[in-house]
């Protein structure tokens, strides 16, 4: 039986993270580790270049200007550090400024992304300050990182510093020119240093909001600043301040989750090093626990264990082995040894950190775990002849025993069993084996049919622009109730794939009409977001209101928000919500899209002259993938559905800003209707950016077929496209310098940074001035 399905066409393949076939790490088919994959030289290809600058070591001082010390770059370069200043004040960077240790620390993803297509891996572990077992532990456990860089590392020269030559002087020196034209005021400054927003967040609340009582008991979302691999190992870089935990609870939020990895927390009986620092973590996690009951925050812990171990465990090992993929393979959860270590690491758990509101797990993930969890347990000799069901039910059943174990110390964690990555039919088999004490979440938006520009499609999960629960859902929890369990409707109120760049999606009155139907379901408690939208939004705030409120409408509770958070302005807000909810309607949503399409990078995304040959990342780096992009979509129709939505958001913002401009608003209220001004143009700065993007890559590609005629007509509206790209990069600079919120997600930091807008405009520039005139001569 297959249990994670990994046909793009089906809708349940679609979900979360849920396209990667193959799970975790992989390449050529077989399940590798990043650091494998760097070194076994499968496929790779040859690194982008990027022609808009002199030389690819003007691109790397370029892309860590603002994010690596300009000694780091040095070594790295291998030269000295006035070098490295020179070179970049040649290009018209401004003079360096000291990077602050903890924006280093909180920009190691982004740092990753940037570097890949220009450092080979040795000197990117150079950059980061990092030894091997780091990066390779990074690149798998922060959230599939790897898979978001598209599972393969491209083949970089070693960049290498050597003094400029005049012809490399005279492209340094055009490209200083176009940034003096461009921004004639000089280089864009933020107003709002990279990470802001966590000091913003982090500034203590003037009244300590009260523990919202709700229809929905489980309320919990991720922290939005918190890291995902090893948070536990970092404390002082706190993801959870006192003042934040506040602003948790005003939002309505009851609970946050955080990632572990079992044998990271504890002690792992056959490989002991495995655990270094075990009691470091259980112990800070005791800590925080303790702390964020005292402001009315549980803390969940996101159980996906046992995760695949390399081959060369087993040779010791080899009774505790189940299936095998590539170079890995299970750690069998049939064999007693395997279920009495998963017993008694939650019943440690539980017992040294007793104040824990719960676990929820997931037994089919990307991640290879259980030897079903991909559907090949028929491949073991144990579990094959058990089936799937009873596997999977066993597991969560030997959870529970773990947390049941530690009764005796008052601990009483709630666990909630997801239902993700099921395929249809399993659940009936796995329901009733689940213990009793459980609850069963289902995403609510699962298998909703769309039909958008006249293409149909189901939605998987991760959509605002659909409002739930659909028929999965209603029918797994039906199922839940008539076997004893709870009920949890995993959603997104915040913000979705469909655009994670703000720290919330304001089409409100799609959030409230769903946060109302699942009230009137009876579902008891919610799972408010993966790791994006966990900012205290108005979005969690009309969630909390409706859950509060058995009688309110979805207008009537955006009323209530709107009243709190920009007084005599509510009225012209709630209305923009409602036009901005039409327009989010139309999205054209499809499970491939929200992962491949540029919706996180927006304008910051290159232009190519010529095609990459690189296919989309799962909403890492889309390239000029357009196959990718639009899935079932044709791009005509495709673009046309993004344009209603980028052009419904602009219009209703236009007549929210005319009507509450004269408005006499206090301080606070004036900043959050800015903010809401802020993002709301955001989503339409890039949505905008990939209609443009989407025309320009359709006409490079059909150019060459074209006659000397067709191609005047052409390059003028390529040059067209390109001037209206750089409009809005550097309207989205102008934006992200405001706001430091926009361009994050916590489990990929910023998507982009203001120096790429700039530099998108440059390249641009560069396409216009070196590639267009060429065309109408071949």
């Amino acid at each position: 039986m297959e249990i994670f399905n990994p046909d793009h066409k089906s809708t349940s393949s679609l979900s979360r993270r849920g396209f990667i076939a193959s799970g975790a790490l992989f390449g050529a088919g077989m399940l590798l580790t990043p650091k494998l994959a760097f070194s076994k030289n499968r496929n790779l290809k040859l690194a982008v270049d990027f022609p808009h600058f002199p030389s690819r070591l003007h691109a790397f001082v370029w892309r860590n200007w603002f994010l690596v010390p300009v000694e780091r770059m040095a070594m790295v370069a291998g030269c000295e550090s006035r070098s490295i200043m020179d070179l970049g004040k040649r290009m018209g960077l401004p003079a360096p400024e000291p990077i602050p240790e903890d924006q280093n620390r909180r920009s190691y993803l982004t740092i990753i992304r940037r570097n890949w297509h220009l450092l080979p891996r040795e000197q990117l572990l150079q950059l980061l300050g990092w030894d091997d077992e780091k990066l390779t532990f990074t690149l798998q456990e922060d959230d599939f990182f790897f898979i978001k860089l598209g599972s393969v590392k491209p083949e970089c020269e070693v960049i290498k510093y050597k003094e400029a030559d005049a012809r490399v002087r005279m492209a340094e020196n055009r490209l200083f020119q176009v940034i003096k034209k461009e921004f004639p005021n000089g280089f864009p400054k933020a107003e709002q240093p990279l990470f802001h927003f966590v000091k913003e967040l982090s500034a203590p609340l003037t009244t300590r909001p009260s523990v919202t009582t709700s229809g929905f008991a489980n309320r919990y979302g991720y922290a939005y600043f918190a890291l995902f691999g090893d948070p536990l190992l970092e404390p002082d870089l706190d993801p959870y301040p006192d003042a934040y935990l506040d602003r948790m609870v005003a939002a309505g939020m009851g609970g946050t989750w955080l990632h572990i990895v079992l044998s990271k927390i504890t002690p792992f009986p056959w490989q002991p090093s495995w655990s270094d620092k075990w009691e470091v973590r259980l112990e800070n996690l005791k800590n925080l626990v303790v702390r964020a009951k005292k402001h009315g925050i549980g803390i969940y812990l996101y159980l996906n264990e046992p995760r695949y171990l390399p081959l060369k465990f087993f040779e010791k090992y080899p009774e505790l082995k189940g299936v095998t993929v590539g170079e890995q393979a299970a750690l069998c959860t049939s064999h007693p040894e395997v279920q009495r270590y998963l017993v008694d690491s939650i019943a440690m758990i539980t017992r040294r950190v007793p104040d824990l509101a719960g676990f929820f797990s997931i037994t089919a993930s990307e991640n290879h775990t259980n030897c079903w969890s991909h559907g090949r347990g028929a491949e073991c000799p144990r579990c094959g002849k058990r089936g799937a069901g009873t596997v999977i039910a066993e597991l969560n059943n030997l959870y529970a025993m773990g947390i049941a174990k530690s009764a005796a110390s008052g601990s009483k964690p709630e666990l909630i069993v997801w239902d993700w990555g099921w395929k249809d039919g399993l659940a009936e088999q796995i329901i009733p084996q689940l213990p009793k004490q459980a609850a069963l979440m289902s995403v609510s938006e699962w298998d909703i049919e769309t039909n958008r520009g006249g293409v149909r499609s189901k939605v998987g999960e991760y959509s605002i622009s659909t409002v739930g629960p659909g028929p999965r859902a209603l029918r797994h929890w039906k199922l839940a109730r008539e076997n004893g369990l709870k009920t949890i409707a995993k959603i997104q109120a915040g913000n979705t794939w469909e655009i994670a760049a703000v720290p919330y999606i304001p089409a409100l009155e799609n959030v409230a009409k769903h946060a109302v139907n699942l009230r009137d379901a009876g579902v008891d408690g919610l799972m408010l977001g993966w790791t994006l939208g966990g900012y205290p939004s108005p979005n969690l705030e009309v969630v909390s209101v409706i859950g509060a409120n058995p009688d309110f409408t979805p207008l009537q509770a955006m009323h209530k928000v709107a009243r709190n958070l920009f007084g005599k302005a509510a009225e012209a807000v709630v209305e923009a919500w409602s036009a901005f909810s039409t327009a989010f309607s139309e999205f054209p949503y499809h499970g491939a899209v929200v992962y491949n399409a540029p919706f996180q990078v927006g304008p910051a995304n290159p232009l190519w002259e010529k095609p990459t040959g690189f296919r989309a990342t799962m909403v890492g780096i889309p390239y000029d993938d357009l196959k990718s992009w639009t899935a079932i979509y044709p791009s005509k129709i495709f673009a046309a559905q993004l344009k209603k939505v980028s052009g419904g958001f602009s219009q209703a913002l236009d007549i929210m800003k005319k009507r509450t401009g004269p408005m006499n608003l206090s301080l606070a209220e004036r900043a959050a209707l800015t903010e809401e001004c802020q993002i709301a143009e955001t989503v339409a700065v890039h949505y905008g950016s990939i209609v443009n993007q989407i025309e320009f890559i359709s006409i490079r590609d059909g150019i060459a077929g074209l006659n000397k005629e067709e191609r005047v007509a052409t390059v003028a509206l390529l040059q067209q496209i390109l001037e209206k790209e750089i409009v809005l990069a550097k309207r989205m600079n102008v934006l992200q310098n405001g706001n430091s919120k926009l361009g994050f997600e916590a489990t990929n930091h910023y998507f982009y940074i203001p120096s790429d807008l700039v530099e998108k405009v440059i390249n641009c520039r560069d396409l216009t001035n070196r590639w267009l005139p060429g065309l109408t001569q071949s």
